[in-house]
């Protein structure tokens, strides 16, 4: 059984407040990226073996696709033993949920495997108990994220956008981020203010703290936004990924190139498309 697990981006991301729990509220238009997956196979084993073939991911019961293994078990009873083989093409640290697709796609292909049909609805609700952007991997490929992440609603209906991914070798702590946002000091000479689009709007209230601990992200998003290729460019969740909406399609290649150039000759990049359409919300999701 193999399923493809793909990326997002945050096309805006608003931090609402710290709730007592420790998590932070937050209003998020989330897009999925269908070209740009992990990949994950399982099959029926001897004894339980996790591999990937990227080094440094851990796999241990910290790797979210083995606590979505843990947590199929728990609710379903089902124990005969798999192996699991992660390959990874989303970068780690990089505000792309590769973690997170991950692991609602082991949660897909479990369902399947076992033909245990557990429907949507209860399958959003073991991956809210997992991670806070799990569910929305379990939807449709555009939709707005509420609460911790795991309450989804209707989004805009978007257009599939053209966009270019640039990442640098570092990546960024999530919880470092939300940690420093409230007071996170400006950064001069860099706009955090909405970036007005013909469908909507690009805002990010994470790009304040992570700009101010790496400013290179920030001179990143900036020299994209000059180029007359981009219509507007954003981190994505909390980075290390800036990424631009492009005004020609036809042009990607050359904002690459010119990245690498004139920016970091090690950057990883990507481009390609969006997912389109418009959040149709499943019986039984939580609202």
């Amino acid at each position: 059984m193999t399923v493809e697990a793909p990326a997002k981006l945050n096309l805006s991301l608003r931090v609402i407040r710290r709730r007592d729990d420790g998590f932070h509220e937050i209003d998020s238009v989330m897009v999925t990226l269908p070209g740009l997956h992990d990949r994950i196979t399982i099959t029926g084993a001897d004894e339980d073996r996790f591999e990937c073939d990227e080094p440094g991911v851990p796999t241990d019961g910290s790797n979210l696709a083995m606590k979505a293994l843990a947590v199929f078990r728990e609710e379903t009873g089902e124990m005969d033993p798999l192996a699991v083989k992660l390959e990874k093409r989303i970068p780690h640290g990089a505000g792309l949920g590769g973690g997170s697709s991950d692991a609602a796609a082991m949660l897909r292909a479990l369902d399947t495997h076992f033909g245990t049909k557990l429907g949507v609805d209860a399958l959003v609700e073991l991956a809210a108990r997992i991670g806070s952007d799990i569910p929305f991997f379990l939807g449709p490929p555009v939709g707005r994220v509420l609460g911790r992440g795991e309450i989804l609603e209707p989004g805009p209906e978007l257009p599939e956008l053209q966009v270019v991914l640039l990442k640098p070798s570092f990546g960024v702590s999530t919880p470092d981020a939300y940690r420093r946002w409230k007071d996170a000091p400006a950064v001069a000479d860099v706009d955090f203010a909405p970036q007005v689009l013909d469908w909507g709007e690009l805002v990010n209230d994470l790009e304040r703290p992570v700009f101010g601990k790496h400013l290179f992200l920030a001179e990143m998003r900036e020299w994209l936004r000059a180029r007359p290729e981009v219509a507007g460019a954003l981190m994505s969740g909390s980075g290390s990924t800036v990424f631009a909406v492009l005004e020609d399609p036809g042009k990607a290649g050359e904002v690459i190139s010119a990245a690498k150039e004139e920016l970091d000759p090690t950057l990883w990049a990507w481009s390609g498309k969006t997912g389109s359409g418009v959040f149709q919300a499943p019986e039984g999701m939580p609202e």
